[in-house]
């Protein structure tokens, strides 16, 4: 049975997020602040965390970057803070998902539910250890991306969202089909979320960004 952590200095959001969880027969953990979220797991494994961003002792951006450094737990961020720049933040740090305050019990729900979906379900359609195309290599298997031999820093969504593109090279693919394949939902999906992550991965990829096409008024497709 999953297990959730649930961060939040309000006690009414955590309630609510904790009823909505169990009846749909997850366990779950609270915590008010997070300094005691990095400390719960450091002691304990948890399948996916719920993290608040404005806290006191310690804010949900600088609990996972540290949480970070020993495990690798799913993040659904929530906040009342929903401009581009804080989305953005939070992805580059590798949280999973952002929800805006305030949010529909049901929705945060289906994206824990597509969260760890995602988590549990391994691309097995793609056979290959490694794809390259010109000095860009992408090992499968051990989930790394290398520019002209030298690592490339992905997050786990980028590295998600580009193994996807490839798997489907010279396919256009819509948005909306991206956000069901890669964040596993559509309805309560966000196209922004797309470009967003589209963004960062051109980015990491320096002069390689050129396999990713926009395609206007679409979406994308992976042109090498």
């Amino acid at each position: 049975m999953p297990k959730i952590l649930i961060v939040d200095d309000e006690k009414m959001i955590r309630n609510v997020v904790k009823e909505y969880a169990e009846f749909e027969g997850y366990e779950t953990a609270e915590a008010e602040n997070g300094m005691e979220a990095v400390e719960m797991c450091r002691k304990e494994d948890y399948d996916i965390i719920v993290m608040d961003i404005m806290m006191p002792r310690l804010d949900g951006y600088s609990a996972v970057k540290e949480i970070r450094k020993t495990k690798h737990t799913p993040v659904i961020m929530l906040s009342a803070r929903g401009e581009e720049y804080d989305k953005l933040f939070g992805f580059e740090i590798g949280v999973d998902d952002y929800v805006v305050k305030p949010f529909s019990p049901k929705e945060l729900l289906a994206r824990i539910k597509a969260v760890l979906k995602r988590g549990s379900a391994p691309d097995d359609s793609v056979k290959m250890e490694k794809i390259s195309f010109e000095g860009l290599e992408i090992n499968v298997t051990g989930r790394e991306v290398t520019i002209d031999g030298v690592p490339a820093q992905l997050t786990p969504k980028e590295y998600d969202l580009l193994f996807y593109l490839v798997k489907n090279k010279g396919i256009a693919l819509s948005r909306e089909k991206l956000l069901e394949e890669v964040w596993g939902y559509d309805f309560y999906g966000d196209d922004r979320t797309v470009d967003t992550h589209i963004k960062m991965l051109r980015s990491s990829l320096g002069e390689y960004r050129k396999f990713i096409v926009t395609l206007r008024g679409m979406g994308y497709k992976f042109d090498a």
